[in-house]
């Protein structure tokens, strides 16, 4: 089941506050630390392009896969608004990233947004990752963030509501988790409520996005079976070492 299907269409404004250009520039600065000679990326999990768009602009041949034929027509709609050149740097099909093959090879493997989290079992993990060596160059790197096991049974999820407007529509999403400690897994049960800011319509929507927290000994022996070695794990962003607080983690493996 595709689990973005109903809101794909609201997915940028439900998200619009995200530092996708900070996140962008990070990721940048991994490639450039850990293969600075790298041209071309992969991006399993592209969602709407926003990251693809923005690492095509500094220099990149960016190609987005993504198994959400909605969140895809919307990344392929940007490129009726972007430059000639650029366009030449960026492509997006459809693929499952468990399942795709390319018969293509790339400088770098990209997987961001917990992509790898919705991976919710050693199969699925294992699948996404084989299809990351499938596809790496020699000597290239795959970068990936997750949720880290440990900040979340410290920190357990709790009930979140977030708000949003354009001129168009207000939307209310109310998150509620339901863990499931003995699989490493958390269902986040959202509740999406739609507005019609014109006519005062009132759409509701309901979706289960079921999440699997990581942890670094498990990360690293599925990487290590399929010859990947980790060189870098560090906090999102911030590059601090993980804690107990640390939601998200990045991964950088090299082949």
């Amino acid at each position: 089941m595709n689990i973005f299907k109903n809101y794909a269409s609201y997915y940028n404004l439900l998200y619009r506050d995200k530092d996708y250009i900070g996140e962008a520039q990070f990721i940048h600065q991994l490639i450039q630390n850990h293969t600075p000679n790298a041209q071309s990326i992969l991006e399993l999990g592209c969602g709407t392009g926003n990251h693809a768009t923005l690492l095509a602009k500094e220099g990149y041949s960016v190609h987005g896969i993504d198994f959400s034929d909605e969140m895809l027509q919307q990344a392929r709609d940007r490129l009726s608004t972007i430059s000639y050149e650029l366009l030449s740097h960026l492509t997006f099909s459809s693929g499952d990233i468990r399942q795709v093959r390319l018969d293509q090879k790339f400088d770098v493997i990209l997987s961001l947004f917990h992509v790898i989290s919705y991976q919710t079992t050693n199969e699925d993990l294992q699948a996404a990752f084989t299809t990351a060596k499938e596809h790496l160059k020699p000597g290239g790197i795959f970068i990936f963030d997750c949720w880290y096991g440990p900040a979340v049974l410290s920190e357990t999820p709790s009930i979140r509501v977030k708000r949003l407007e354009n001129d168009e529509v207000q939307i209310t999403r109310i998150a509620e988790p339901l863990m499931y400690p003995n699989d490493n897994l958390v269902d986040v049960n959202s509740q999406v409520f739609i507005k019609d800011k014109i006519n005062g319509t009132v759409d509701e929507l309901q979706e289960i996005h079921r999440m699997r927290y990581l942890f670094k000994p498990e990360i690293n022996l599925l990487l290590n079976n399929l010859g990947f070695i980790i060189i870098d794990f560090n906090e999102w962003i911030t590059g601090y070492i993980p804690s107990f607080k640390t939601w998200g983690v990045y991964c950088v493996a090299k082949l």
